[in-house]
């Protein structure tokens, strides 16, 4: 059971870029298009668009567009996106706490 929902979230946060968006957003709490595109110099707006799509439908981030010309367009965290923060959290502690070398002892 654990190694199916740990499948499951796998699929949902893979992509090179996913994690990353994520963790900007986090940070930064509500970001535009274009903030994100320079917060992440190397990511091409196509696949910009295509993490940003991904997260939305599965839940993750929230996409609000205001009529405006030009159109404003806004990316968030949805309520569900910010419940894996303590596990992001984790998961940064869990990284620094990487032995020198990179082979743990025991």
């Amino acid at each position: 059971m654990a190694a199916s929902g740990v499948e499951a979230a796998f699929r949902m946060l893979e992509g090179r870029w996913k994690m990353v968006i994520i963790f900007h957003l986090f940070d930064r709490g509500v970001l535009r298009f274009s903030e994100l595109e320079r917060a992440i110099p190397k990511i091409s707006q196509k696949m910009l668009i295509q993490q940003l799509r991904d997260l939305e439908r599965d839940g993750v981030v929230r996409r609000t567009v205001y009529p405006e010309v030009p159109p404003k367009v806004e990316y968030d965290l949805t309520e569900w996106g910010q419940a894996m923060c303590p596990a992001l959290d984790a998961l940064l502690e869990w990284a620094a706490q990487r032995p020198v070398g990179g082979t743990p002892s025991d």
